[in-house]
């Protein structure tokens, strides 16, 4: 870590002592469970965001945003009942890549996190991805963790999430998930 990395982490920390000292440590691997909880306040490897950060890499477009909240499951519901889905709101311009943030993923869901990567960064593993779901949420820092874990080098994890970007009253928009393979 270099001294400028070194300083801004103790500024972080001090700039928010309740989050720094109720925040886990880092575990080794990724967490698979209880995914909605103090997430800790570093990644190794990764560049960690605040609000602001997040949103100069935004106007600057200098970035990729990539939204890994999973996606809510569909109800098993009697037959002709209309099903209508709740809107997702992320950061305008993100790929959203639902359930790919699970400590756990099966192949095809690894492969189609792969394959979202490739599009977001547009094949460059130097590309800036800036990695995010929800405030206190481990899909995120598993997803960034995974991410750095394929080789990208340039990884961003903004821990605030659209909870942190709507309350410092920034745009939100309608979101689709990427397809995955076999979707139209």
């Amino acid at each position: 870590m270099t001294k400028l990395a070194a300083m801004l982490a103790v500024m972080l920390l001090a700039a928010s002592p309740v989050r720094a000292q109720d925040a886990p440590a880092e575990p080794e691997g990724y967490r698979t469970e209880d995914y909605r909880a103090p997430v800790p306040v570093t990644l190794a490897g990764a560049r960690v965001l605040t609000t602001a950060e997040a949103e100069a890499i935004w106007h600057d477009k200098s970035g990729a945003f990539v939204d890994v909240l999973p996606r809510a499951p569909k109800p098993n519901l009697p037959a002709g009942t209309v099903w209508r889905e709740r809107p997702h709101l992320d950061i305008p311009g993100s790929i959203w890549l639902p359930d790919t943030g699970y400590g756990r993923l099966a192949a095809s869901t690894e492969d189609y996190l792969r394959r979202g990567l490739a599009r977001a960064s547009g094949g460059d593993k130097a590309k800036l991805l800036v990695v995010y779901c929800q405030e206190n949420c481990w899909m995120s820092w598993n997803a960034a963790k995974r991410v750095l874990s394929y080789g990208y080098r340039n990884v961003a994890w903004y821990p605030d999430g659209t909870d942190g970007w709507d309350r410092a009253k920034l745009p939100l928009a309608d979101a689709e998930p990427e397809p995955r393979e076999g979707e139209q």
